[in-house]
C-alpha cells in the first residue's frame, strides 16, 4: 500500500524549487513544504503496480498537476513566512 501522491509532490517540488530563488532548500524547510502540501491534498493510495501507474497518470493530467502545484505554492508561502530552521532554542515554546 502506497500513497502515489507523495512521489508526484516530490517531483513537482524539485521543479518548482529550482525556479524559486528565495525559497530555502534546507532539509527542514523541504520536509515542511512537502508535508504542508500533502496535507492539503487528498491521498491516492494504491496496492498494485498497475494501480500506481494509473493513479500517477491521472495525477499528471492537467487538473491533477494544477492541484499539486497550487498546494506546493501555498506550502512555499506558509513555510517561507515562518521557517522552523530559523528558530533558536530560546524562542521555541
Amino acid at each position: 500500500m502506497r500513497n502515489v501522491l507523495e512521489a508526484v509532490v516530490m517531483r513537482e517540488y524539485e521543479e518548482l524549487h529550482a525556479e524559486m530563488r528565495d525559497a530555502c532548500g534546507c532539509p527542514q524547510c523541504r520536509e515542511d513544504i512537502l508535508v504542508c502540501a500533502l496535507n492539503r491534498l487528498p491521498p491516492r493510495y494504491v496496492a498494485t503496480l498497475t494501480g500506481e501507474v494509473l493513479a500517477e497518470v491521472r495525477l499528471e493530467a492537467d487538473q491533477g498537476r494544477a492541484d499539486v502545484t497550487v498546494a506546493l505554492m501555498e506550502a512555499f508561502r506558509v513555510v517561507g513566512g515562518g521557517p522552523r530552521h530559523a528558530r533558536s532554542p530560546s524562542t521555541v515554546p
